[in-house]
């Protein structure tokens, strides 16, 4: 196991490894299950992902960026209850400090649930999304990417089960025919020397697996130790992959979510990242998975904040992450959610 004094740069797992001989299933296996452990992300190669698709997926989020204000505003996240839609630079906050980039945001495309007066508020999270009038491909490709991304992260998921020697379909329950499926496109604008670089603050993920495709433009730094941060470079058509901290909980802490950042670029440049986390369905509770002893003597416990504790039932811990980061759609459909404070759930 590295000591996180010998770690500068993130380790490289290939996918299709998991899917070959038993010796190179093994070898994958023990790869993974340090790599999360010690590091909490990876860059991952042989995901199956058509690079054709990924470079369409680029292109068009680009081509979203390019709208006017009116056409990306009339999208807004400020409409949707759901938390989906475009967001322009400085809108939503980490760690109580604006982010100096703009995002779209959508999730899987369903029906918002019925509600009632008894229904809890992470109900409210699930619906459609936001689409552009003028850009109707954006809809059928993101989509199809959606698809593609999420099984190929449940499979990956169930490596993650087996690494930690569970059953396969462990995770399984979970998801069910409802996984949280998030897609966020991100544009970050250069910034001149004397403006915030804050591009995204120091965070953790808040799901079970987060997977970023970046661009040419370096900015994503993670906190290998307190106080220490290494660049993760962009690497064409590989996928840098995080664990979230549902992932964190639900391992008593012996997978690692790992606190990262984005430096916005240069002025004059400018980055683009898109990102997919995949997630339990709203419903859902994580149970604390039963580890073999040898792992639980390294299991460190699940690190949360006491001013931002990790909630056992998966609509709660989404819901408070989205009304802490979006304050402004909070204010408008969950004031009822605010006032008085979203309760307590089995914190851990």
């Amino acid at each position: 196991m590295p000591h996180a004094l010998d770690i500068t740069t993130l380790p490289t797992l290939d996918l299709s490894l998991f899917d070959g001989t038993a010796q190179q299933r093994y070898e994958f296996l023990e790869n993974l299950r340090h790599a999360a452990r010690d590091v909490g992300f990876f860059y991952l190669t042989g995901h199956g992902i058509d690079s054709t698709l990924l470079k369409q997926v680029q292109d068009h989020a680009r081509q979203f960026f390019a709208l006017p204000d009116s056409e990306k505003n009339a999208v807004g996240m400020i409409n949707s209850p759901h938390f989906r839609g475009y967001n322009r630079a400085a809108s939503e906050i980490t760690r109580g400090q604006p982010d100096q980039r703009e995002q779209f945001d959508l999730g899987a495309e369903r029906e918002a649930l019925p509600l009632d007066a008894d229904s809890p508020f992470w109900a409210r999270l699930q619906g459609p999304n936001q689409w552009p009038a003028a850009l109707p491909e954006l809809k059928p490709l993101l989509l199809d990417w959606q698809q593609a991304m999420t099984r190929m992260s449940l499979h990956l998921l169930r490596a993650f089960a087996q690494a930690l020697s569970l059953r396969a379909d462990a995770f399984d329950q979970l998801y069910g025919d409802k996984p949280n499926e998030h897609i966020k496109l991100m544009r970050y604008p250069g910034q001149s020397a004397g403006a915030s670089h804050q591009g995204v603050g120091a965070h953790k993920d808040s799901g079970f697996l987060s997977f970023l495709l970046q661009d040419q433009q370096a900015g994503l730094q993670v906190e290998v130790e307190e106080g220490r941060w290494i660049d993760a470079l962009p690497r064409e058509n590989t996928l840098v992959v995080n664990i979230g901290e549902l992932l964190e909980l639900a391992s008593n802490g012996y997978l690692r979510a790992t606190v990262h950042r984005v430096v916005s670029p240069p002025e004059g440049s400018e980055r683009l990242s898109i990102a997919f986390f995949l997630g339990a369905q709203l419903d859902a509770t994580v149970p604390l998975y039963p580890l073999p002893t040898a792992l639980l003597r390294e299991a460190r416990g699940p690190a949360s904040d006491p001013l931002n504790p990790l909630f056992r039932d998966v609509g709660w811990n989404y819901l408070k992450g989205r009304l802490r980061s979006h304050p402004d759609v909070a204010q408008r459909f969950y004031a009822d959610a605010l006032l008085p404070p979203v309760p307590v759930r089995k914190t851990a």
